[in-house]
C-alpha cells in the first residue's frame, strides 16, 4: 500500500515528525504551505485565533492523495486545528481511503485529533507528540509504535 504522509509546520517540528514518520514507512512526503503570512509574535496571535475560530485558509501542496492507499496527516495544535489542516481535509476528505493523524503541541494535542476525526473517517491510528519531546529528540519510540500500527 503506498502511503502519503502530508503535514503542516510553522515552526519546523511537525516537520521532523513528518520526515521521520515518512522514512520509517517508505512514504511520499507532502508539505502544505498556508498561504498567509504566519511569521513572528503577530503570525503566532493570528494563528491562536484562526485555529481557535476554526477558520480556514488559501493553502497548497502537490501530491494527489487519491493515489495513495493510506494518508498520513499531521500538524501543530493551535487551540485546536491549524486552518491550512482542517482546509486540506475538508478538501480532500472524499480523496483519502485510510487515514492516520499525528499531532504535535505544547498543552494538549487530544482536540486537535479528536477534530481531524469529527471532519474524516476514523483514523487506523493517532500519534501525539509533546513539543519538549521533539526539542530534545526524544520521540523516536512513540514515531516507531505509530509506524508499526500502519504498516
Amino acid at each position: 500500500m503506498k502511503t502519503l504522509v502530508v503535514f503542516y509546520s510553522r515552526t519546523g517540528r511537525s516537520k521532523k515528525v513528518a520526515e521521520k514518520i515518512s522514512q520509517r514507512v517508505k512514504g511520499d512526503l507532502d508539505e502544505i504551505i498556508d498561504l498567509k503570512n504566519r511569521k513572528g509574535i503577530l503570525g503566532y496571535i493570528i494563528s491562536g485565533k484562526d485555529g481557535y475560530q476554526k477558520n480556514l485558509t488559501k493553502i497548497k501542496y502537490k501530491k494527489d492523495p487519491s493515489k495513495y492507499g493510506l494518508v498520513v496527516i499531521g500538524g501543530p495544535t493551535w487551540i485546536s486545528m491549524t486552518p491550512a489542516i482542517r482546509t486540506y481535509l475538508l478538501k480532500n476528505n472524499q480523496k483519502i481511503k485510510k487515514i492516520a493523524f499525528f499531532a504535535t503541541f505544547g498543552g494538549n494535542g487530544d482536540k486537535n485529533l479528536k477534530e481531524m476525526q469529527e471532519i474524516t473517517k476514523k483514523p487506523i491510528a493517532t500519534l501525539g507528540l509533546r513539543d519538549k519531546k521533539i526539542d530534545i529528540g526524544n520521540y523516536k519510540r512513540e514515531v516507531e509504535e505509530f509506524c508499526n500500527k500502519i504498516k
